[in-house]
């Protein structure tokens, strides 16, 4: 009964916009009652309940949410970030940074969670967008460095082929716990996921320099639970894709 109330506060603080306060009764049930008991809170919370709170990520600060989130959970709330269109993406690279790369993750199962929904690689997109440049330079190449970079696209067939290919750099030596890092592990550890994501990206990128808005004709309408109430916002609008030049590329 108690872990009732305690959705339905939490749930009522969000929806008031007092997302600290939420975060605060769901800490306070950790402290008192132990992990397992917030997990079966979080279990019951909508994913953009979750979504609400984990957006809000401070680095200069240990979430408990962010710790105790499954990937399945996590996945759930990333596919549903976009309804927030934020037009700097920097909600939705902090919340992933801030799982995919927390000390105890299991990076890879929250990447596969993501990539198994439908919607998981357009988030990754999303994640990337601003690195377009980059990303194709890493995915033909092997490096980040898009001035060595011919422009061209490698197909899909040769993006598959290529694969599995072995790394021209270590792990370790890009490990900013961010888009770099992000991009290695999807390429060498999850690649059919990342083609899927480069795909979409390139997608994207076209949309935008014909002037159209990416995803209107594959976009799956939310349903009643997921739907997120922007009122109030200043997120009501479309997210124009800022492509990187190789001008502005700068580790």
């Amino acid at each position: 009964m108690h872990d009732l109330t305690l959705i339905e506060q939490t749930r009522a603080l969000i929806a008031a916009g007092d997302i600290v306060a939420a975060e605060c009764a769901l800490v306070s049930l950790a402290h008192t009652q132990g992990d397992h008991a917030l997990m079966e809170v979080l279990e019951q919370l909508p994913p953009k309940d979750t979504l609400a709170i984990i957006r809000e990520y401070d680095d200069s600060k240990a979430s408990i949410l962010n710790l105790m989130i499954t990937p399945q959970q996590f996945a759930k709330a990333v596919v549903l970030e976009k309804q927030y269109r934020d037009l700097t993406r920097t909600h939705l690279r902090g919340m992933v940074n801030s799982v995919i790369f927390r000390d105890d993750a299991d990076s890879l199962a929250f990447l596969n969670a993501i990539g198994d929904l439908e919607g998981g690689s357009d988030a990754l997109a999303d994640y990337f967008e601003e690195k377009w440049s980059r990303i194709e330079a890493f995915a033909r190449t092997g490096t980040f460095d898009a001035s060595e970079d011919d422009g061209a696209f490698v197909g899909e067939d040769d993006l598959r082929a290529n694969a599995y290919a072995r790394p021209k750099i270590d792990q370790d030596d890009i490990a900013d716990r961010d888009w770099m890092q992000m991009a290695w592990l999807l390429r060498y550890e999850c690649p059919d996921l990342f083609i899927e994501m480069l795909l979409v990206l390139r997608a994207k990128a076209l949309a935008f320099e014909q002037g159209q808005e990416y995803g209107q004709a594959h976009a799956q309408p939310p349903t009643d639970d997921d739907k997120i109430d922007l009122s109030g916002t200043d997120r009501g609008r479309a997210t124009p894709v800022r492509l990187e030049s190789d001008e502005e590329s700068a580790i």
